[in-house]
């Protein structure tokens, strides 16, 4: 389909796996990704989403010194 790529090809743009951007289309974190039986269509200008969510309680960042 015109204006649309795969969750594999969407991955390998993005530098993660293809399971991880078929998870961020269940989850609803991609809009506009639509289910077509087995793959999913997803809008080629699509940015990637970026994390939202705190860290667990006592966790120390990578990027962070002591």
């Amino acid at each position: 389909m015109k204006g649309y790529v795969k969750a594999s090809e969407l991955a390998e743009k993005w530098g993660i796996t293809n399971r991880q951007v078929q998870s961020m289309c269940k989850s609803g974190k991609i809009k506009g990704a639509t289910k077509f039986d087995p793959a999913w269509a997803i809008p080629s200008n699509t940015i990637k989403p970026t994390r939202t969510g705190n860290m667990k309680p006592g966790r120390i960042p990578k990027d962070k010194d002591l």
